[in-house]
């Protein structure tokens, strides 16, 4: 939910193509002691106020997909509809917010119902990434409708931009890894201005996009689609999307697949050790692959870094690359082992003194065009992720932190570092729990998946969501490969695996290997 954001893997592929992460008001049962969300005695952590027929038996009316700021018209089979959901899930009979959701209906007779896929972030629209990943996917719509969905505060269900691409821009300038006293006050000041921003464009809905609230508007989706159960597929923060869901309607849990998996038990700053840890190791494995001794490359990209730093590097469309921007450059192609080609030709380049190559891969992971516009993904994944998280580490606490951080990756770890201090920095909602509780006792079992080679989700956080779903739940499937995701990225087994037991049921042994 912070740092390298969760839902890049397929945003990266595509730029990697094109170039060469006290409560709002969502009605949960927290426990205030532990963070954690505790269900009702029905074990659904339902509101205790039914839903009104209003929402549950509203009818949807599919039409062709409109084109939007962010994508063209998907053509094709592809329908789009709008949902009504309660702004408020205490207030169940209150005031609704639109959700858009997308559909291709399956293709084949024996139909099982629709499969829901969220793709991460926070902050990614399912309504624009559901057509291009449907081809990976293709199998499933055999026997499924496949349906994605604009979570709230994203896109075009009420989606929030905190500011504009000039500022956006202006604010790339300013050192996300201060080193002086006046550099740290411009990254914490910039980080309250832009929460106050997200203040200003949100209003009240900015106190009602948790995932608690988006696990809830769910089930809304299951019911009005017509499913007795949940079939799902989460990508990424999708995978705690998916467990929290799980959590709060275990009954309700059909086929759930679980892909590049967050670790459920990680807080804020194990989070960020955990990205720098998972890219550091995808560095390395970049680095071995070239030929390069691991450290002694990873010490060479981190002097360069420092070089960056002192004097940004010049390119050819005359912005400046800095050191944040170029620390993003290499970050992109570290999502795909197809992307290693990539970084060694952006990398060569910006030792030799030029930054174009690193800047344009900087911006395809920022979503920035050529004209200077701004995708909003970053701005959603803020508001959702700073209203569900609680731990607000302080300037002080992370300077004492920073050793341990750098320790972890000369390259990443003070960047991780400084990101977890000023993320929700002085933000004007309090976070809701420490960590999701994804719980699951009594659910079906829920098929995990983790890719020891993942830089963003490390491989270590699937083994502890399926260990936390409970007993009998989680079903762990690991693959020793490369890359955020697992899931249509080459390998025969794991694609037959996954396919077998959302097409036909079959549940695979827990710690099943594909190599």
């Amino acid at each position: 939910m912070r740092g390298f954001l969760w839902w890049a893997a397929l945003g990266a592929t595509a730029a990697l193509l094109v170039t060469g992460c006290g409560g709002g008001g969502s009605g949960s049962n927290g426990d205030a002691r532990t963070g954690k969300e505790t269900p009702s005695s029905d074990g659904s952590s339902a509101p205790a106020a039914a839903l009104p027929t209003s929402l549950t038996g509203q009818r949807l009316d599919w039409a062709p997909c409109k084109a939007t700021a962010d994508s063209p018209t998907p053509g094709g089979d592809w329908r789009c509809a709008t949902l009504r959901a309660p702004l408020d899930w205490a207030k169940p009979a209150g005031e609704t917010i639109g959700l858009a959701l997308i559909r291709a209906t399956a293709q084949g007779k024996d139909r099982v119902g629709s499969l829901l896929f969220n793709f991460g972030g926070p902050g990614g629209s399912g309504v624009s990434t559901m057509p291009s990943y449907a081809t990976s996917a293709s199998a499933l719509r055999e026997r499924y409708d496949l349906v994605s969905w604009d979570p709230r505060g994203v896109g075009a269900s009420e989606g929030v931009r905190c500011r504009t691409d000039r500022r956006i821009e202006a604010a790339e300038s300013i050192d996300a890894t201060p080193d002086t006293p006046a550099e740290e006050k411009a990254y914490f000041q910039d980080a309250a201005d832009f929460g106050q921003g997200c203040r200003k464009a949100a209003g009240k809905l900015m106190a009602h996009v948790s995932t608690t609230d988006t696990a809830r508007d769910m089930d809304l989706m299951r019911q009005v689609l017509g499913d007795d159960k949940l079939h799902y597929f989460g990508i990424s923060y999708g995978t705690e999307l998916g467990g929290v869901y799980a959590h709060l309607f275990p009954k309700r849990v059909g086929r759930l697949v679980l892909d590049a998996v967050v670790d459920p038990t990680a807080d804020t700053v194990g989070h960020a050790k955990n990205q720098a840890r998972g890219f550091q190791r995808a560095l390395d494995d970049y680095l071995d692959s070239t030929g390069q001794d691991p450290e002694q490359g990873t010490m060479k990209i981190a002097a360069l870094l420092r070089r960056i730093d002192a004097t940004p590097l010049p390119t050819s469309s005359g912005r400046k690359l800095t050191q944040t921007l170029a620390t993003t450059g290499i970050v992109l192609p570290l999502y795909s082992k197809s992307g290693w080609p990539t970084l060694t030709s952006a990398l060569d380049a910006a030792q030799k003194g030029d930054g174009s190559e690193l800047l344009e891969l900087a911006d395809g992971y920022n979503d920035r065009d050529a004209s200077g516009r701004y995708g909003t993904g970053s701005h959603s994944q803020r508001v959702i992720s700073c209203l569900d998280e609680r731990q607000r580490p302080t300037p002080e606490q992370m300077r004492k932190l920073l050793p341990a951080f750098e320790k972890i990756s000369p390259v990443f770890g003070d960047y991780l570092g400084w990101d977890a201090a000023g993320w929700c920095h002085d933000w004007p909602v309090a976070g809701q729990y420490v960590t999701p509780e994804v719980s699951a006792a009594g659910a079906a079992p829920v098929l995990v998946v983790g890719n020891t080679g993942d830089p963003a989700t490390p491989y270590e956080g699937a083994r502890k969501m399926a260990d936390e779903l409970s007993k009998g739940v989680g079903v762990l499937l690991t693959w020793k490969g490369e890359g955020h995701g697992a899931y249509s990225a080459g390998s025969t087994c794991v694609d037959s695996t996954v396919n077998a037991y959302l097409l036909k049921g079959t549940v695979p042994k827990d710690g099943t290997v594909c190599s």
